[in-house]
């Protein structure tokens, strides 16, 4: 594993929301440079970039038409050149998103494989032998092409799945994934990654990164064989290129594919969302974090542990605040929650990723789906800077902008929050220099549980030499926690050590040093 990662802290940036250089209504590439110093004074040392490359837009960007173009909304490719060299300079670090599973149908390798005629791209994608014939089991789209053949497409109708095979070929037009026409495909997207990091970029988060083989078992035997291929393929030339993958299975996705980290990802009733965003419409919440809730954080532990056991000593299972695809934690907790549970995520082991806009609570507005976006638009809105037209985001009239700002009452900005000593943005900041400055908070694996009961809310941990202990309920509790002789550096409410134990006040969380 690259050393940097040890110490890594992600700030995922959705481009055409983060800030507009140019009074056109949609952030770009220059936007993100002007906001450089502010993610490094946060304490973030590395980006994700959501997808930047030429695009129809039916689907954010990640329709990709070229890849080897920059979306022109965003600039020229001159201008992420400059990005990237400006966040070399600053010690550091960003990975792009690529997009592996599938294309826009507006693509030219697609435009190729729709002729009827055969030619090197016919197998690029996988089609069935006629139009008439459906491709079982998976989502086509038929009599749209002069080629006579359905297509399988990967997620929505514009996304045609690209060929890297199937794992058990069940009919005549499936490829086995050592089928030339599948090699090839890797040898395209090999191309690609190897292209983008001649630009400089240090790697890569991968889009549904698990898509690639068709008829895959339940581990992802074949696109794990798949990954691992192209991976040597890759670091033959750039050895120290980083993958974190949108995959949510570390024993595959690290363990066997060879991805340097995978995502803890938001799917409805497992770890993480009982952590965050166990929440119903009758307005009944079971987060963990929620101060009402009865919920242990047993339910967690017990999702996430195998998956982090499974991988400790060989990459990072990773822990995100938030992202472009999932209702803003905001949403549904209040900032003493959002203070406590950032506590917790940004204390545990793995690289933290955090959304841009959470470390200032930023809310979730409900607005007409965009660009595919659907319910997830509501989570993709300008960034909050300041209390001027559009806080900041854009001089552009508030009727261009990519998405409406957030101009109800008590909008949180980056400006109010830096003036208010006990805001969300201030815990964050602080959060993030105790774990830059305490060895053992980086991406060790350290974790050890002192304290989780299925019968009660509170909780505590230790990572080496630092003990995490955290009360999320409405009342006092007294974990079986001995940190005497500890000293305590951090608070977000109150806790104390008394005798063999540790008293904790009703929504606090506390580090202490052994």
């Amino acid at each position: 594993m690259q050393e940097w990662l040890k110490t890594a802290v992600f700030y995922e940036i959705y481009p055409q929301s983060f800030k507009d250089s140019n009074g056109d209504g949609i952030g770009d590439f220059n936007g993100i440079a002007d906001k450089l110093d502010y993610i490094a004074d946060l304490g973030c040392n590395a980006i994700w970039m959501n997808p930047c490359f030429d695009s129809p837009f039916k689907d954010a960007g990640y329709d990709v038409r070229d890849y080897r173009k920059v979306a022109s909304r965003y600039g020229t490719i001159e201008d992420l050149q400059r990005l990237i060299e400006q966040v070399h300079a600053r010690g550091m670090h960003i990975l792009l998103d690529l997009v592996s599973g599938h294309t826009s149908e507006e693509h030219e390798w697609f435009r190729m494989s729709g002729q009827k005629e055969p030619n090197e791209y016919s197998d690029r994608y996988i089609w069935t032998d006629s139009w008439f014939q459906r491709a079982e089991g998976f989502p086509y789209i038929a009599g749209e092409r002069e080629r006579d053949g359905a297509y399988i497409i990967n997620f929505f109708k514009c996304q045609p799945a690209l060929n890297y095979g199937f794992l058990e070929p069940k009919e005549h037009w499936q490829k086995p994934i050592d089928h030339p026409a599948c090699l090839a495909t890797r040898a395209a997207v090999v191309d690609v990654m190897c292209y983008w990091l001649s630009m400089g970029c240090d790697g890569f988060r991968v889009d549904m990164a698990d898509s690639l083989v068709k008829n895959d078992d339940e581990v992802k035997s074949g696109t794990c064989l798949v990954w691992k291929d192209m991976f040597a393929k890759v670091h033959e030339k750039y050895p120290d290129a980083v993958f974190v993958s949108e995959w949510n299975n570390p024993a595959s996705a690290i363990g066997m594919a060879g991805f340097q980290m995978d995502f803890f990802l938001d799917w409805t009733g497992n770890g993480y969302n009982l952590l965050m965003r166990d929440y119903d419409l009758s307005g009944r919440d079971d987060s963990y974090f929620k101060v009402s809730s009865p919920r242990s954080i047993c339910d967690f532990l017990e999702d996430y542990l195998p998956k982090y056991e499974a991988i400790k000593d060989k990459g990072l299972y990773c822990l995100i605040t938030g992202n472009h695809d999932m209702v803003r934690a905001a949403y549904n907790l209040d900032e003493r929650e959002l203070k406590l549970a950032y506590s917790f995520l940004l204390t545990m082991p793995g690289a933290p990723f955090i959304y841009y806009g959470d470390e200032i609570g930023m809310r979730y507005q409900d607005l007409t789906g965009k660009e595919g976006g659907y319910t997830r638009t509501g989570s993709r809105t300008p960034m909050q800077w300041d209390d001027s037209l559009n806080h900041g985001f854009s001089d552009a009239d508030p009727s261009c902008l990519y998405l409406p700002s957030d101009c109800a009452s008590g909008a949180p900005t980056v400006e109010s929050q830096r003036r208010r000593e006990d805001s969300l943005y201030h815990t964050v900041k602080e959060l993030l220099r105790i774990r830059r400055k305490e060895r053992a908070l980086a991406a060790h694996d350290n974790l050890e549980i002192l304290f989780a009961d299925r019968n009660r809310r509170s909780f505590a941990f230790r990572r080496g030499n630092m003990i995490m202990l955290c009360n999320p309920s409405g009342s006092a509790e007294t974990l079986p926690v001995d940190a005497a002789g500890s000293k305590q550096i951090y608070a977000v409410g109150t806790g104390k050590s008394e005798g063999a134990g540790y008293v904790m006040d009703a929504q606090s969380f506390v580090i202490c040093r052994k």
